[in-house]
């Protein structure tokens, strides 16, 4: 009865809105802490994955990157838990679902999720200590801000140079062309205000941030009264706003907090703006290297309807092959594709909208230009196809129907930028009723879209036309750029400030990352709130499956609360296929659905796949057998979905791809492209075991100016892939529509029967290829149902919390590495963003050694252990219930088996695998560095540099 009345005392204290939210089957309780201003959001939903976030409004005014930096230093200790990195420490601590922090270029966020309520309620209080009152001490600022050291911490005659997680961050960061192109196209159509800045921190501008000026702003930004608060799930409200008010609001009184953004003065006449780049040494055209993109400004975010009409418009003029952009800009091949920075973009006050290409020559600057005019006016004088619209208006039905496992997650994105700004978050998530409405406008208004790009295109003159070129010296002016800066840093030095950077920033921090006896170290990890082993549920939630076949083929059946969709799955088996033709399969699975089939053209079935699909992909498939280390299965998986109501259609569209599909000479223009995705779907994947799939990538075929020899491969392929002999499928469904899906698939193997050919299987050649991203050793050691692989998931996350994140991001200036045990048996160290790839080959050994030697506890075990249990335990959607068991033949009995082990591993059992796998010479071991030319590794012949 206390409680009730607390809680009833504290909901007085707030103005309080409840609204029934049928489309997302939820119900959101808004309400507004009377005394400080908070204002909060909670989601009541049937969902196990509870969320909590908060946000703040953060403007800044310069490119110092006070906001990104903030955001890290805030989780370097707070003052209930003043332990170094409490938010890195409660990953392994914790069950959670998601742990992490954003910053974006007016908001920070901070949200986790777990399943597990002790575990929210520790979490929640972790994390409102961490915003509220952070330790924000001066050489947690030093190491994730930025500082001058010595080159070597230790040797006060070194050169000195610039440090910090942050600065390396942001280096690697505009070191992508497509993320300078997007700043500079945000700060350039927004100069007025915050959105001229770099949010993340510019590098040339970080060194001018100061630890006072991160005080000052935390104190005006990070205040519940520049707060936002949202709660997603089912766990109680009562318990959420009780702990909140005493652990955080009730400290507070209210203040006017002066971070409004105002809106963007309109201009009277289009501007233009260039920008220089870095070469790509990988494109397949060094003289197309140039992007245009002309990018509009919209209205206010705030104003729900609107935006949500602008972000349907765009969707019409952009998405697909019949979007009038597309068939303008795309298909006459002018660029390699759309600039990422293309579309309808509802992230800062006033949306805009980008539309360009990348991949092209300078010369056709003017024509892109032209273009671009002559195809608003098209859409002025033509409007779209309603066949487009309704599939459009159906994409949205799915997305509301379809249930993802981050679902908590993707709605405090979604509501995070109009909120921010004073907009109204529960009616944005009122889909339904902006659908009607937008219907209600297209019915009263026949040229209700076309009005809308007058008003927002043609007679916009708030328009940016920006250029990018690459520049053969970029780099080079980067590094001297990097290098004045430096030294008017050093020039401004006293002699008092070397002893302080020698002494504080170099070997204070030097200290506080290596020796455990420093006094910040001393405030160990017990402070923080933890969950225990015995609290991890021992026996996995059984999932049925029905097992059973279809012409001869067989079929898993898994019925799940889906909503109305229907999910289907079928893994084509391709080790019949010759070996001259699995380099072409990646190819093969990116225009599969693409070129038309049946009567359908390849518009055509674009549309039809959009009316009455969720979308239909192919991709290649390479499983790892979970017995033994040297066998892979190969092969390519077809992917569907739908609403139950278009179970036939669906299915009659895969019956034609099967039976009908079209091999004209008019589809090399889509091969084409799709040649040049291919490889950076090869990148993507060099550091995974594919075998022959990934030996040699199409990059040498893209280079092809006659593609008639590579399209005469295709329908060899799809006679060995498309072919019942080598499927097996799943189906995901409500147990009341399974009866319906079963009958459907019946129906498509019998029309596809034409196609089953015994063909002599081909024994696969596994070639084994550790290679990897930015740095990265492989070691191989055992497979998944072997008795030491629960012991190496265990050792590689105690080994990447105790000893790698020390070496690798505190020590090294990384943006994070680690190891992980991979499915395959690989057990990998890697690094990323990282100024000292050397060294950190250095810690991988380092930290095999600390393991070997055993110098970690028993609560380090039983950490490693929580962490593990989280990513096992993670949500699975209906969608993909069964789904591990249907593609690597993992079951519910092994899953089970394998988490006995998990709980079971002790400290012999870990440095016994870290000696008997790790261990210098003890298995085939490979190593790669991607990243720029390395002087040491040059000079070193035992490397390979390509």
């Amino acid at each position: 009865m206390i409680v009730f009345q607390t809680f009833k005392a504290l909901l007085e204290s707030m103005s309080v809105s409840v609204t029934t939210v049928p489309d997302l089957f939820l119900t959101s309780v808004k309400l507004s802490h009377d005394a400080t201003g908070a204002q909060y959001l909670h989601a009541a939903r049937d969902d196990s994955n509870n969320l909590f976030s908060v946000q703040f409004r953060t403007t800044p005014m310069d490119s110092t990157g006070v906001p990104h930096i903030l955001e890290h230093t805030v989780l370097c200790g707070s003052q209930r838990f003043p332990c170094r990195d409490p938010f890195f420490k409660m990953l392994n601590r914790s069950l959670s679902t998601f742990m992490n922090a954003f910053t974006a270029s007016d908001y920070t966020m901070y949200p986790f999720s777990t399943q597990n309520a002790k575990d929210f309620q520790n979490l929640l209080s972790v994390y409102l200590d961490a915003v509220f009152f952070p330790c924000l001490r001066e050489l947690d600022f030093c190491q994730e801000g930025w500082r001058l050291e010595h080159e070597t911490p230790t040797d006060p005659s070194s050169r000195l140079m610039f440090k910090g997680v942050v600065f390396n961050e942001m280096k690697g960061v505009f070191s992508d062309n497509e993320s300078l192109y997007a700043q500079h196209l945000q700060n350039k159509l927004l100069p007025d205000h915050t959105y001229a800045v770099v949010s993340g921190g510019a590098p040339l501008d970080i060194p001018d941030l100061t630890w006072e000026q991160l005080k000052h702003f935390h104190a005006t930004h990070y205040h519940p009264s520049n707060a936002r608060f949202f709660t997603y799930g089912d766990l109680p409200l009562e318990q959420h706003l009780q702990q909140i008010e005493k652990e955080a609001l009730s400290k507070f009184e209210r203040t006017e907090p002066n971070t409004a953004v105002p809106p963007q003065a309109h201009w009277d006449k289009p501007r233009v703006d260039h920008v220089t780049c870095r070469p790509d040494a990988l494109a397949p055209d060094p003289m197309k290297q140039n992007t245009l993109c002309m990018s509009y400004l919209l209205g206010d975010i705030t104003d729900t309807f609107e935006a949500f009409t602008l972000s349907l418009l765009s969707s019409l003029m952009i998405s697909g092959p019949n979007s009038p952009f597309y068939k303008a800009l795309i298909e006459p091949e002018i660029g390699s594709d759309f600039s990422s920075s293309v579309g309808f973009d509802g992230s800062t006050r006033q949306a805009s909208f980008t539309i360009g290409l990348q991949g092209m020559a300078e010369d056709n600057t003017e024509t892109v230009k032209h273009i671009i005019a002559q195809t608003i006016d098209d859409i002025v004088a033509t409007g779209f196809e309603e066949e487009q619209i309704e599939a459009l208006l159906h994409k949205i039905e799915i997305q509301m129907k379809h249930q993802s496992t981050s679902f908590g997650l993707a709605l405090a994105s979604y509501i995070a930028s109009c909120w921010n700004h004073d907009g109204d978050p529960v009616q944005l998530l009122k889909i339904s009723e902006n659908v009607s409405r937008f219907q209600q406008c297209l019915k009263e208004n026949p040229r209700y879209l076309q009005d809308k790009v007058q008003h927002y295109f043609k007679d916009n003159t708030h328009r940016l036309t920006l250029t990018m070129s690459p520049d053969e010296r970029f780099l080079e002016k980067q590094a001297e750029a990097e290098e004045q800066k430096l030294q008017e840093k050093i020039q401004n030095l006293s002699d008092a400030d070397h002893k302080d950077i020698y002494e504080k920033a170099g070997l204070m921090l030097l200290l506080l990352q290596v020796c455990s006896c420093w006094p910040f170290r001393a405030q160990d990890a017990s402070c923080l709130p933890a969950l225990k082993v015995s609290d991890i549920e021992p026996i996995i939630p059984y999932t049925p499956v029905q097992l059973g076949t279809a012409g001869g083929v067989p079929v898993q059946c898994c019925e799940q609360p889906t909503n109305g969709m229907v999910y289907f799955r079928a893994m084509c088996n391709l080790n019949s296929l010759p070996e001259d033709l699995k380099i072409y399969v990646p190819l093969f699975c990116s225009v599969i659905t693409k070129l038309g089939c049946g009567e359908l053209d390849y518009r055509q079935q674009a549309q039809r796949i959009e009316l009455k699909t969720g979308g239909m992909s192919v991709s290649p498939q390479i499983i790892p057998d979970t017995d033994q280390l040297d066998l892979y299965e190969q092969g390519i998986m077809l992917s569907s979905s739908c609403l139950e109501r278009n179970l036939p259609d669906m299915f009659q569209l895969w019956s034609d791809i099967f039976n009908r599909l079209v091999f004209f000479q008019e589809t090399e223009k889509e091969i084409f492209k799709s040649l040049c995705k291919c490889i950076d779907f090869i990148l993507m994947h060099l550091h995974r075991p594919a075998g022959d799939l990934q030996r040699d990538g199409p990059g040498e075929i893209a280079e092809l100016t006659d593609l008639t020899s590579v399209l005469r491969k295709l329908p060899r392929i799809k006679r060995h892939l498309l072919n019942p002999e080598n499927m097996r499928c799943a189906v995901n469904a409500t147990p009341q529509k399974m009866s319906d899906a079963a009958g459907e698939v019946e129906r498509f193997m019998g029309n596809i029967a034409a196609n089953r050919k015994e063909r002599k299987p081909v024994r696969p050649t596994v070639v084994e290829q550790h290679s990897g991203l930015i740095d990265l050793e492989c070691v191989r050691t055992v497979p998944f149902s072997h008795a030491d692989y629960a012991s190496l998931c265990i050792l590689a996350r105690m080994m990447t919390a105790k000893f790698l994140h020390g070496e690798i991001r505190e020590k090294g200036g990384a943006y994070g590495g680690g190891a992980r045990m991979g499915g395959g048996g690989l057990f990998s160290f890697y690094s990323y963003r990282d100024p000292n790839s050397t060294q950190t080959l250095s810690a991988f050994r380092g930290g095999v050694e600390w393991a070997r030697a055993g110098k970690f506890t028993q609560q380090d075990i039983d950490e490693a252990k929580l962490s593990v249990f989280s990513a096992v335990d993670a949500p699975v959607a209906p969608s993909d219930k069964g789904l591990g068991r249907f593609l690597n033949g993992i079951t519910d009995e092994m899953k089970q088996r394998h988490r006995e082990r998990l709980f079971a591993v002790t400290n012999k059992n870990l440095t016994d695998v870290a000696g008997r796998y790790l261990g210098v010479g003890q298995q085939t071991c490979g190593v790669a560095i991607l990243g720029p030319e390395n002087e040491s590794i040059r000079k070193d012949p035992s490397w390979v540099v390509k």
